[in-house]
């Protein structure tokens, strides 16, 4: 009786062409990731450009003010000059990038305990952001780690109150992301750089480059797409910092990014449609850079 339905579902689905047969399957695989990402990403983005039209403060009803929120965005210097502390992360970006191309081409050679070095360079990454953040709290503390070095090599005139003082906050954070950060970048650029063939390498060589022409002639120009996916990913991240100032000093003494406005905004002080406009417009900024970024690092550029 089984096998006699088998063979009636198979005369069934023969008659169905192989273009229908092909979309069913299509359809039926792409049904729920769709689903999941229609529920989880395109509802919530949706219900946010909405509150950020509201006065909405997460509990009574919801009523509509048109544009006062991104008036009140940029207008009061309290909601949008915190984007200033984004630069010093920006700013950062460069150099943890620089740092890991630079490394990611070193151990992209023979180099002794090249293993080991490789798997330096990108533990920071493996580790939980918060155990990150206390970490460097004693490193930054007075007395802590690093005024000890700087005593140790004669330089406790350098000592300063890394997290105290609003003048170095910000060096001292961008300092810590980037250390962080950097495996993940070095990580990338390595495997790019190791999917050059040797043959090209052994081919300058007798033509007679150095290893500095090899990265600037062959190296650079064959990993530009992923050196523009880094840079976008880098600068990205910068934007929207907040695990590591979050942690660290919550925002205080001049080190409250645009991020963490926006999450004190919303859920420290009840303002659900202000904070929205402010994600809103952080999103927007997001997507305006990578588009730069895509224009000026296009592949065919």
């Amino acid at each position: 009786m089984s096998s006699f339905k088998q063979m009636i579902g198979k005369v069934k689905f023969s008659n169905v062409s192989y273009k229908a047969q092909r979309n069913i399957i299509i359809i039926m695989f792409l049904a729920v990731p769709l689903t999941l990402l229609a529920t989880f990403a395109f509802l919530p983005v949706a219900n946010m450009f909405w509150y950020s039209f509201t006065d909405w403060n997460g509990y009574s009803d919801k009523n509509f003010i048109g544009l006062e929120n991104y008036q009140t965005i940029f207008t009061n210097p309290e909601y949008f000059s915190v984007f200033r502390v984004s630069l010093y992360y920006f700013f950062a970006t460069f150099i943890q990038l620089g740092i890991a191309l630079y490394f990611a081409t070193v151990l992209s050679f023979e180099v002794k305990f090249k293993n080991f070095f490789k798997g330096v360079l990108f533990f920071p990454y493996l580790l939980n952001g918060v155990a990150i953040g206390f970490m460097f709290l004693f490193f930054f503390r007075a007395g802590g780690t690093l005024d000890t070095v700087l005593g140790m090599f004669g330089l406790g005139d350098f000592v300063q109150k890394w997290l105290g003082n609003p003048d170095i906050i910000n060096y001292s954070l961008a300092g810590v992301s980037v250390w962080r950060y950097m495996g993940f970048n070095f990580i990338i650029f390595l495997g790019a750089i190791s999917s050059i063939p040797n043959e090209i390498y052994e081919a300058s060589e007798m033509d007679g480059a150095n290893r500095w022409h090899q990265f600037l002639y062959i190296i650079l120009p064959s990993i530009k797409i992923i050196v523009s996916l880094n840079l976008i990913l880098a600068v990205s991240g910068a934007l929207s910092a907040f695990e590591i100032p979050f942690i660290m000093t919550g925002g205080a003494n001049g080190s409250a990014t645009f991020v963490i406005q926006t999450v004190n905004t919303a859920f420290k002080y009840g303002k659900i449609g202000l904070g929205s406009a402010m994600a809103v417009i952080l999103l927007f900024i997001v997507i305006l850079v990578t588009g730069i970024q895509r224009k000026f690092f296009s592949e065919e550029g």
